[in-house]
């Protein structure tokens, strides 16, 4: 008896080992070395003025959907940057963006993705809510309608909202010029690009706007959802003098911070966009933009070509999680690539 049950905790402790070989860590792809941006000189940037909220509109109901969504991994992490004013044949293929494009040869593009309307902030709720809810300019808003941010916290996942130059204390205003917060050019931090802090649900409570923080403290393995805001030079918003191109710029950025993301053990199973929030034509409403799309296990040059928007990113998100579809993004398809 003694030898038989010897021969049973063997047997135990041999598929323990198995199981814990079976569930190793992946290993990221190597973050591609393009050629080196140029160094440019910050001027001040002035700050932009606010306009009153008009009532914003009733929030759309959520749709159920299904989990999980075949072709649109759960990701362990999903990183947002949201770059400014560009149209799409600026970005792609552009002599002043090197960064960008070794990422889109290496990874992946959407090339059919076309922003809601102008001005800006109205894209950036756009995105994070399904619709724009009564926003129409670059004003003051405090919204009471359902978010991204709401979603990912009933689904039991964290967010995190890193705002280049955020002034902190659940700041309903700009910031100054000049201000240095980790990569890139010192600049100014803008509150129309920052959309969490127009929720008035986020905006009133200490403990949730305390998930949006300055850039300085970024770890790519704080939180599931994680919105990089640049500031307005780093972004593309604006010349940081008057030879030096906003493309150039936003892309020497993007050069210093993206390798923090895809670089670190946080971005195995995940998946990197970086989207702008409009283009500089009204084709599709608001210009055609580029969307790229970084993920380790993508296979290099992907491309996805359907009609696409700000709502179809949100969907992807929402698919990748098993969450609710918020306002439009209920109508639209997911960015599916070979993830």
């Amino acid at each position: 008896m003694a030898r038989q049950k010897a021969s049973q905790l063997a047997s135990i402790v041999i598929a323990i080992a198995f199981v814990a070989a079976a569930c190793g860590n992946a290993t990221p792809t190597p973050t591609p070395t393009p050629s080196a941006g140029p160094t440019l000189v910050p001027t001040p940037s002035p700050s932009p003025t606010a306009s009153p909220s008009p009532s914003p509109s009733p929030s759309p109901t959520p749709t159920p959907a299904p989990t999980p969504i075949e072709g649109i991994p759960a990701f362990k992490h999903i990183y947002v940057i949201i770059l400014e004013n560009k149209e799409y044949g600026s970005i792609v293929g552009s002599k002043a963006a090197p960064y960008e494009n070794a990422l889109i040869a290496r990874y992946g593009l959407a090339t059919n993705l076309y922003a809601e309307t102008h001005p800006s902030e109205p894209n950036y709720i756009a995105l994070t809510s399904g619709g724009l809810n009564g926003v129409s300019s670059d004003g003051y808003y405090n919204l009471r309608v359902p978010s991204i941010f709401d979603q990912i916290e009933a689904a039991g996942l964290t967010w995190h909202v890193y705002a280049q130059g955020y002034p902190g204390k659940c700041a309903t205003a700009s910031g100054p010029t000049g201000v240095v917060d980790g990569p890139g050019l010192p600049g100014q931090y803008a509150r129309k690009h920052n959309p969490a802090i127009s929720y008035a649900s986020i905006e009133s409570n200490k403990t949730r706007c305390a998930n949006i923080t300055r850039l300085t403290g970024f770890d790519p393995a704080a939180a599931n959802f994680e919105l990089i805001v640049p500031n307005m030079f780093n972004d593309m918003h604006s010349k940081a003098c008057a030879t030096c191109g906003e493309v150039a710029t936003g892309d020497a950025f993007l050069k210093l911070f993206v390798p923090k993301i895809i670089g670190s053990p946080a971005f195995a199973d995940s998946v990197l966009f970086i989207t702008w929030d409009e283009g500089r034509t009204s084709r599709g409403g608001g210009g055609h933009i580029a969307t790229i799309v970084v993920s380790p296990g993508m296979t290099p040059a992907s491309r996805y070509t359907g009609a696409a928007s700000h709502y179809s990113l949100l969907r992807t998100i929402e698919d990748a999680w098993g969450m609710p579809y918020l306002g439009k993004a209920a109508a639209t398809k997911p960015l599916a690539f070979p993830y």
